[in-house]
């Protein structure tokens, strides 16, 4: 098993940054700060193209927006509730009407419904909760959250002591959501304290920081200027940014921990320990890097344009920062390499840092196949409840309590039930123009069918040939039985309609697109799954030669993931402890296992390539340095990587056959 087959493009690559270390720290400067700048100038552009080809959904999108535009749009709710006397009271129609009416001037509105207007319908029988339905002209994932928030902030200006406003709908649930800024400078302290426990050092702790960030800001500059070329979804840069920051303080991590083994076991010479850090730790680091890039990459193979650009983003970052540990971190190791290099006077010597470790492999190599075993079993209960994992979209009754969402769903709950808060939208093309007939019937089989509590009278489009019906159904967009419901009204309901009338229905809305995007995923899971494992299984099989190792790394990746994937349900799903941590159970959000497999597989693997090549460099990474070293070198580091290769064999945990 050869793992150090690009060994001397390796070292060739360390030695020539290493001669030119203030070129390219200077170059990476610049690099990060020269692409974040333009990146800036120019601006992201993001395309949230959600689109779901061959689905009733889809049909019902193309449908109305080329012969019914003004109901092409998502529809969402401005929620009010009275808290003294009744909506229908004229101190309340005097705050709401006009509200409704500047709501209705503002930019990517298409048309207002007051709660008041004949025929709407949308007044509790208590009087007391109402609601106005505000129709976009442009779905939510296409609406530019500015556009949504005038919306939020116009509405909201009616609140009064007796008067509560809050907003439900696709939209206003998009502009509502946290990106991942904050929790992202939460995940870069944790790293920093974790670094600072782990070197002692404030210098060892920032290197691979430092890495990371100037990696990642050319990498962030780079899907910045990309995203004019590829349509990427807004979250596409928090993906990267989340990834990348990841893996390059991985990286880095992996590199330093090692240069600072071979500087203390080779007597103190930077340019051979950051040569054998890089020959060893700089190409597992390679391969690992692949491996999540390929890992990314897979979700391609879902064939959902939504997750293209995110992949694509996700993948530059981890290029990026890949290419800033295999180039400025040597540059940065020769400039501070002493000071990382050294122990803190009164630090723990290695021997009794690593006893834990020693005694830990110890009792594993003594009962290898108890151990395998115990572990295999604990993984298979943690997996067992991801077979009842249902895909789905939480709706707004898992948001926070105090959230508007989530306050616009409970009245909307209260005053009307629960179906009000994900409405299906049917759309029809009719046989002929002003077709009545067939809108009387497709209305009256609607309404009575099981699991529909109210219909809203249909909508014409000014030619009279294509119409929108409003379906409330009486269960919540995130009960498996209003999945159930669309099912059926697929399947067995509208079908006799339509063969009947002559007429074309197909079902969409915010619910009927979730329910489709869950089965797109399910469908191609498999096929990313398949085509991810056989790929990195592949890559490893080239590095290791062996095929060994890139089948059991697959299978307990496997394993580890559905045992990831089984505790999630368990508590997301099920409600397994989901007090302790503030949860409300309900569906597993479709997109979730596909991303939790991308990053999850594709870091494990990178943990197998540093734990095997690791295991590896005791037998092999001296002599590949030896036979490379160019004999008119200043100074020949022989016996040095000599002695850091025996000391690394004292450190080898012993196995049975050298025991006995």
């Amino acid at each position: 098993m050869q793992i150090y087959a690009t060994v001397s493009r390796m070292l060739t690559l360390t030695r020539w940054t290493i001669a030119h270390r203030r070129i390219v720290v200077v170059s990476w400067i610049v690099l990060a700060v020269g692409l974040l700048g333009l990146s800036s100038a120019v601006g992201n552009k993001q395309a949230n193209n959600f689109a779901l080809s061959n689905t009733d959904s889809q049909r019902a999108v193309d449908l109305l927006q080329s012969r019914f535009p003004a109901q092409a749009g998502d529809s969402d709710q401005v929620v009010f509730h009275a808290r003294h006397g009744k909506l229908t009271d004229a101190s309340a129609r005097a705050a709401i009407a006009p509200v409704l009416r500047r709501i209705e001037r503002l930019p990517h509105v298409a048309g207002v419904v007051s709660p008041y207007d004949a025929g709407a319908n949308a007044v509790s029988k208590s009087g007391t909760i109402g609601f106005a339905t505000v129709e976009f002209d442009q779905r939510a994932n296409q609406l530019p959250k500015t556009a949504i928030q005038r919306v939020i902030d116009t509405a909201q200006s009616a609140k009064s002591s007796a008067l509560q406003v809050e907003l439900g709908g696709e939209a206003i649930q998009q502009a509502q959501q946290a990106g991942l800024g904050f929790a992202t400078a939460i995940g870069l302290l944790a790293a920093v304290a974790v670094l600072l426990i782990t070197f002692g050092s404030l210098l060892a702790m920032g290197l691979p920081i430092l890495t990371a960030l100037l990696g990642l800001g050319a990498g962030l500059g780079v899907i910045g200027l990309g995203s004019h070329v590829v349509d990427m979804v807004d979250f596409s840069t928090e993906l990267a940014l989340m990834i990348g920051l990841g893996v390059g303080i991985d990286y880095a991590l992996f590199v330093v921990t090692r240069f600072r083994s071979a500087y203390r076991e080779n007597g103190g010479d930077v340019q051979a320990a950051v040569e054998l850090a890089m020959n060893t730790a700089g190409r597992a680091i390679l391969f690992a890097g692949a491996t999540v890039v390929i890992a990314m990459l897979g979700l391609l193979a879902l064939g959902v344009s939504l997750l293209y650009g995110a992949a694509i983003a996700a993948s530059l970052a981890v290029l990026l920062v890949l290419a800033a540990s295999l180039t400025l971190l040597p540059a940065l190791l020769m400039f501070t390499g002493r000071r990382v290099g050294r122990t803190r006077r009164g630090a723990e010597p290695r021997a009794a840092r690593a006893g834990f470790w020693t005694r830990w492999v110890g009792l594993i190599q003594r009962r290898p196949a108890w151990a395998a075993i115990a572990s295999t079993v604990l993984l298979l209960v943690l997996a067992a409840p991801a077979l009842g994992l249902r895909l789905g979209q939480s709706d707004a009754g898992n948001d926070p309590e105090k959230q508007t969402t989530r306050q616009a769903y409970d009245l909307l709950a209260t005053g009307f039930g629960k179906g009000f808060n994900g409405p299906l939208l049917v759309a029809a093309r009719l046989s002929h123009a002003g077709d009545t007939a067939a809108l009387a019937q497709l209305e009256t089989t609607l309404r009575h069918t099981d699991g529909i509590a109210s219909v809203a009278a249909p909508r014409l489009n000014p030619a009279r040939d294509t119409a929108a019906i409003s379906v409330y159904p009486t269960t919540s967009p995130q009960s498996a039985k209003t999945t159930s419901l669309v099912k059926n009204l697929r399947s067995d309901v509208l079908p006799p309609v339509a063969k009947a009338t002559g007429a074309a229905v197909y079902i969409g809305g915010a619910t009927a697109t979730q329910v489709d995007f869950a089965h797109v995923l399910a469908a191609k899971l498999p096929l990313f799954i398949g085509i991810v494992v056989l790929l990195s299984a592949l890559l490893l099989l080239v590095v290791f030669r062996s095929l060994v190792i890139p089948v059991q790394a697959a299978l307990m990746n496997l394993l580890s993931i559905a045992a990831a994937l089984g505790v999630t349900q368990a508590i997301f799903e099920r409600g397994w402890l989901a007090g302790l941590i503030g949860v409300e159970p309900g569906p597993i959000d479709a997109f979730i296992p596909v991303f939790v497999f991308a990053i999850v597989f594709g870091l494990s693997m990178d943990y197998e390539v540093f734990l095997v090549s690791r295991i590896h460099e005791p037998a092999g990474s001296s002599r590949p340095l030896q036979r490379s070293w160019s004999p008119c070198s200043s100074r020949s580091p022989s016996a040095t990587i000599a002695r850091s290769s025996s000391s690394a064999s004292r450190w080898r945990p012993r196995s049975s056959s050298t025991r006995s």
